[in-house]
């Protein structure tokens, strides 16, 4: 080959990869910021709920919010990215999740919050959506495995130090500090990442599918409102059945639209094949193995059993940790093993770990729950480092933005609706308990929402005839067997993983 011609490709090959680790480090500096929000708003709840105020209801959507706005809008905000611009979407996205965290900091009511939180979501929506198809444009092949794992480990980062820091932070700064982090973060990404990025776009775009948007979002809104408000309501009221009829309804229409549609966003023919299925099972199983207990697990330290943000944050820390090592070994033993082995293995694991903690009893202290804590992060991680590079896998390559917008649609609506019946079924569970232990007619419906928003205090107060003691110990044999549903539910999701996803022996077998 001509001297000269090898140089030039020698460059022009340089030049790409310069421009594509340009691209991984702008979306792993901003893939920070939405761990850090989340899990962090979790550790400060108690303390938004006392300077704000605010009924168990309220309070959950702070997180809700967030959840139902990020997951409705991430398949037009991916369809944006390939007809706009992944850069000039993503760069937009990372600039108004800043701006709305600096908001935030000045929020005078729950109202505002909330509100803001929605705005947040929107933005998060088009940052990962963006940031997710720019990835899968510059990468190719087993590099675009990496940097998919590597994303993976850069949310598990934020996962692992989002409860410290976030401890950290309302102890000595207040809740508000939180969303201080998240602009400084946001910050970092534009300044630093974004100047590194190139422009792609789907030539073939044809715009986004606004019925189709629309009607996901209003089902997705009603479910989780119809299943936030049953524990207040009871499910058997005309207000909770309206909510979850209008629920599947408006997901009716949404099936209608995106089968009429000439390009809907969400390719329904795609749910005929078995390993398109399987990979969006991964996400759902690690809502309910690992994501529902980054919520529920600092409620239940800070709020029920005394913990202060910083022991909790610490404590957190077992099931996190993992996170930072164990997605990139899924991505290394992917050379050998199949992605759907691995992640069958690993909610497998996180099953186990779930059972062990179950069977912790009240009253011990933070050593016996290491463990078990430590078991479920690491089988969540097998899955969490490798559903990333499999959902770009399952359609056209010029169509990465759908591609990323289904599976983190189905992983982020996921996450809230889990959240909702999770939060749902703690609160039956508990008032199931204190009916057996209250007398007739006290308020025990509100006492049992309070408990499991983390109020003790004022369920206390609900029920002033039940001694502390005996709350807590109603708490933990309540928390046990909500454990356990969770541990059945993910042995569940093993077994379609399994079924889905399996493929012997890795084809590539130990090929780079």
């Amino acid at each position: 080959m001509d001297p000269e011609l090898e140089l030039s490709l020698g460059a022009a090959t340089h030049r790409r990869e310069k421009a594509a680790n340009g691209v991984l480090a702008a979306v792993c500096l901003a893939a920070l910021m939405l761990p850090l929000t989340f899990v962090g708003v979790a550790v400060a709840t108690p303390a938004i709920g006392r300077e704000l105020g605010g009924s168990p209801l309220a309070l959950s959507w702070t997180t809700q919010a967030f959840m139902l706005s990020f997951g409705s809008l991430l398949m037009a905000a991916g369809t944006l990215a390939d007809e706009f611009g992944r850069k000039r979407v993503f760069s937009l996205g990372v600039a108004l999740f800043g701006l709305t965290s600096l908001a935030l900091v000045f929020v005078p009511s729950l109202l505002w919050l909330n509100l803001l939180r929605g705005v947040q979501g929107l933005a998060g929506a088009a940052a990962l959506a963006g940031g997710s198809a720019a990835l899968a444009q510059a990468f190719e092949g087993r590099a675009r495995t990496r940097a998919f794992s590597l994303l993976g480990t850069t949310f598990g980062v934020g996962l692992a130090f989002g409860p410290i820091l976030a401890g950290v932070l309302v102890e000595h700064a207040g809740w508000r500090g939180i969303f201080v982090s998240g602009a400084l973060i946001g910050g970092l990404s534009l300044g630093l990442g974004v100047p590194r990025m190139e422009e792609s776009r789907d030539p073939e775009a044809r715009g986004v599918d606004w019925p189709g948007t629309a009607s996901f979002t209003l089902a997705l809104v009603l479910l989780t409102w119809g299943i936030l408000q049953a524990p207040q309501s009871g499910w058997g009221t005309p207000w909770v059945w309206l909510l979850l009829g209008a629920a599947g309804l408006a997901l009716w229409l949404f099936i209608v639209v995106e089968r009429r549609a000439l390009r809907p966003m969400l390719d329904l023919s795609l749910f005929r094949y078995p390993r398109f299925v399987g990979v969006q099972v991964l996400p759902i199983a690690t809502c309910y193995c690992y994501v529902v207990l980054l919520i529920l697990l600092p409620i239940r330290f800070i709020g029920v059993e005394g913990y202060g943000a910083i022991d909790a944050g610490l404590l957190m820390l077992a099931l996190s940790a993992p996170m930072l090592v164990v997605p990139l070994a899924a991505a290394w033993l992917n050379r050998w093993f199949s992605a759907g082995n691995l992640s069958a293995l690993g909610l497998v694991l996180a099953a186990g770990g779930l059972f062990w903690l179950s069977r912790v009893a009240p009253g011990q202290g933070p050593g016996p729950r290491v463990w078990p804590l430590l078991l479920i992060g690491l089988g969540s991680g097998l899955p969490w480092g490798l559903m990333d590079g499999l959902s770009v896998s399952v359609v056209p390559r010029e169509r990465a933005g759908m591609a990323s917008g289904i599976f983190s649609t189905t992983r982020v609506a996921g996450e809230g609706i889990a959240l909702a019946l999770v939060v749902a079924l703690l609160t039956g569970l508990l008032q199931q308990a204190l009916e057996a232990a209250a007398s007739p007619g006290e308020p025990v419906l509100l006492a049992a929402r309070q408990l499991a928003g983390g109020d003790l205090a004022a369920s206390v107060a609900s029920l002033p005839g039940i001694e502390r003691q005996q709350w807590q110990a109603v708490y933990a044999e309540a928390f046990s067997r909500l454990l356990q549903v969770l541990m059945v539910i993910t042995l569940l999701a093993a077994l379609v993983v399994r079924a889905t996803l399996h493929e012997g022996r890795h084809p590539q077998g130990g090929a780079d």
